[in-house]
């Protein structure tokens, strides 16, 4: 008898996936992404929160070095147009730049024209990366051609004189020493942050807070200490260099504190 070579095709145990395996399969997947995601959002927040406070330590250490220079802090405004008809109106954050090492970029200004001069114009679209708050979400790097800053100089407060004093780090046409801050560097705030203006730009001296309202409650429009950072606060350069967070819930009278240069107030730990 003659035996066949072909052997027999051998019998496969593997069966494919049936329906209802796939849509199981597909809501485990579904499920596990809804539950990676927060975790991945809250991460890249984490991240960005600390590129902010890195931002703010590189202004703080870019003011000291121009104290050292000057003697001291810049003057959070040189001729404020509501005081000098025709004013420059250049900010702190302008005269900041050769301390930040942005001195390309500031040879590029003539500090001696108007923040809006045509001279001026080519300079004042750079967008600096250490003025920008990473977390605020913006349609343009630009406001009327010139770029933004998510930051501020402390003028002053008026939320419990309601006066609105020229009580802050950051004056117009008046620099302000260390000797002056005798409520202490480390409790006085020098610069903080306002991700919300939407009209702040780091050359035109508008860049200056007058806080009248608690953190985060400030209406569009008004230059305030806020942000769009998880937690509820914002975060705050003081005097010596630190920065930190403040939370949004601190007491008013507090804040009205580390505002003001020599108020003499005593401050609790933050």
């Amino acid at each position: 008898m003659r035996t066949s070579s072909r052997n027999p095709r051998p019998r496969s145990d593997r069966s494919a996936f049936t329906l209802v395996e796939l849509l199981v399969v597909t809501a485990i997947l579904g499920t596990l992404v809804a539950l990676l995601l927060p975790a991945v959002q809250a991460a890249r927040e984490a991240a960005r929160r600390i590129a902010c406070a890195n931002n703010l330590r590189q202004v703080g250490v870019g003011l000291l070095h121009y104290h050292d220079g000057y003697g001291t802090f810049p003057p959070g405004c040189v001729e404020h147009r509501s005081f000098v008809r025709g004013g420059r109106q250049l900010a702190w954050s302008a005269l900041l730049l050769p301390f930040l090492e942005q001195e390309s970029i500031y040879a590029m200004l003539d500090v001696n024209q108007g923040f809006d001069s045509p001279a001026n114009k080519a300079g004042a679209a750079h967008v600096l990366a250490v003025y920008v708050c990473p977390t605020n979400p913006r349609e343009s790097m630009h406001v009327d051609g010139r770029a933004v800053c998510d930051y501020g100089g402390i003028f002053g407060q008026r939320l419990v004189s309601g006066s609105g004093f020229a009580n802050g780090t950051m004056l117009y046409d008046s620099p302000v020493s260390i000797g002056d801050i005798t409520d202490g560097t480390s409790t006085t705030l020098v610069v903080a942050e306002d991700g919300l203006s939407g009209d702040m730009q780091w050359i035109n001296g508008l860049n200056v807070f007058q806080q009248a309202f608690p953190i985060n409650r400030a209406p569009r429009g008004e230059n305030e200490i806020r942000s769009l950072h998880g937690g509820g606060g914002a975060h705050g350069l003081f005097g010596d260099g630190t920065v930190r967070f403040l939370a949004e819930t601190i007491d008013i009278t507090v804040l009205a504190a580390i505002c003001t240069r020599a108020g003499g107030e005593i401050v609790p730990p933050l």
